[in-house]
């Protein structure tokens, strides 16, 4: 293979992938970060709560960028991950722990080629991975806001990466997946894949319409919510699909208050029968 091909420049759809650090407690992980996310053609760094908003100017940080200071300067430091995943139709979660109600785990190589196909297919796709703290990785909550989870195989009896480490193997597996795929042009008029604030309004309208007709008991949820999270996020909800489900939670809100409504449907909480187990 070429020189020339191996340092060849950053394709445009790398572009429109993020990488954000949830919770980054020490300035020189970000820095090596940094470093990593630029040597492999990605520049977009996002910072959710990290211990100091300056963390990506802190000295030591500007220390082990050597050199990608452009994406130390350009992070984006924000509260939440919400904020951080907005615009997004495909959040991953980069993360060694399983969850009872989340993806499956897949390689980093999968994941690339499935980031791949999706900001190939629109041009208007954005993409973005998440990276846990230090010490405690993502949290639940974290993982359930993603759509997919990256694993980084490792051994059994020791398996803990660096942060950096993590960002370096997942920006390396985008990079070299790129290069052996040569993308198809995005298609303007493709079905798109429904933008993460679009997904998370419609988990709480859900939400509510459920609690109107008695469904779900808001006092006790159980595991009902995390499930339907877990339908969603393996589908992968298009646009069109998320109206088309607001609609329904809209009418059912109407239902609730219709004057012609049957009994017990009037917009109060009232427990439907169901069988043993519906609600968990």
């Amino acid at each position: 293979m070429a020189l020339s091909t191996l340092h060849a420049p950053a394709p445009q759809w790398l572009s429109r992938v993020r990488f954000v650090l949830v919770g980054t407690s020490h300035p020189g992980n970000v820095g090596a970060a940094a470093r990593a996310m630029r040597v492999m053609g990605l520049r977009e760094l996002v910072l959710v709560a990290p211990r100091s908003e300056r963390i990506a100017r802190h000295p030591e940080a500007v220390a082990r960028a050597s050199g990608a200071l452009d994406v130390l300067e350009n992070a984006v430091v924000v509260d939440s991950l919400a904020q951080a995943l907005a615009s997004c139709s495909l959040a991953v979660a980069v993360s060694a722990d399983t969850r009872e109600f989340g993806p499956a785990p897949q390689p980093p190589e999968e994941i690339a080629a499935l980031a791949f196909a999706e900001a190939s297919a629109d041009a208007s796709a954005r993409i973005a991975f998440v990276f846990g703290a230090e010490r405690n990785g993502l949290s639940i909550e974290a993982v359930g806001q993603c759509q997919r989870v990256c694993s980084i195989p490792g051994g059994t009896d020791y398996a803990s990466l660096n942060l950096a480490q993590a960002v370096q193997i997942v920006a390396y597996c985008l990079r070299a997946h790129e290069r052996l795929h040569s993308p198809a042009p995005p298609a303007a008029s493709a079905s798109r894949f429904a933008a993460h604030e679009q997904v998370e309004a419609l988990h709480a309208h859900l939400e509510r319409a459920l609690v109107r007709i008695g469904f779900l008991d808001p006092r006790h949820p159980k595991k009902l919510m995390p499930r339907l999270r877990r339908l969603f996020s393996r589908t992968r909800l298009e646009v069109e699909e998320v109206e088309l489900l607001r609609g329904v939670c809209t009418q059912i809100e109407k239902a609730c208050t219709n004057p012609y409504a049957p009994p017990g449907h009037d917009g109060a909480y009232s427990p439907a029968p169901s069988k043993k187990g519906d609600s968990e």
